[in-house]
């Protein structure tokens, strides 16, 4: 089982943990990861793209000329897509491109990213993250203690509204509560920084 320490809000060690193999210890697979994120980012999209086709744009509703004896091509519309200011052939229309893994996957990639965190030495245990009021200076001590200084991804077992606001101004921070951690923040933050019952809540239910 891998061992992480276990630091307070100030930043000294107040013990060690034990992490669940099955989550925190398992090789992770890369080309799992890849198909996670790139599913997260296909369900971010917001598909509002918009063309208009022949029978959507203004005007030509008269056939432009006849049809024979003027040695010109033949026409019935000029809102047809070879006249300018005609409709769009097989234009975008709005969609979603929202799409999902199979459960096993996912479960499978959010394991490989934990793993790897913990491998690349970016998990940062907290025996416990609260504060008595909102304050954004409050959470930028807490994590200066930890020595964390590239983008932080905060975890806790439940929501926490001080916790959530004291992080939600600062740049690179982002709150999250353990039922929604998620391949796509985890790999895209340096630090991890998640409290003990955040990962027991974690392990309960990928383990």
């Amino acid at each position: 089982m891998p061992k992480v320490t276990v630091f307070n809000q100030t930043g000294s060690q107040v013990g060690d943990i034990e992490l669940a193999d099955a989550v925190f210890g398992i090789e992770p697979n890369n080309s799992v990861l890849h198909d996670a994120v790139i599913m997260q980012q296909a369900s971010l999209r917001q598909g509002t793209h918009k063309t208009k086709g022949r029978s959507e744009v203004r005007g030509g509703g008269r056939k432009p000329w006849r049809q024979k004896g003027t040695g010109r091509a033949r026409q019935g519309s000029i809102r047809s897509p070879q006249w300018v200011g005609g409709g769009v052939v097989f234009g975008p229309t709005p969609r979603s491109y929202s799409y999902k893994l199979p459960k096993k996957v996912r479960r499978l990639a959010l394991k490989s990213a934990l793993s790897s965190k913990v491998q690349g030495s970016e998990l940062v245990v907290l025996d416990t993250l609260s504060f008595e009021e909102i304050k954004t200076k409050s959470m930028k001590e807490v994590l200066a203690s930890l020595s964390v200084e590239s983008k932080a991804l905060v975890v806790t077992a439940d929501y926490n509204e001080n916790v959530a606001l004291s992080a939600r101004n600062l740049p690179g921070v982002t709150f999250l509560t353990a039922d929604s951690v998620n391949v796509l923040d985890l790999l895209k933050h340096g630090k991890v920084v998640i409290t003990k019952d955040a990962v027991e809540k974690v392990e309960e239910v990928l383990a």
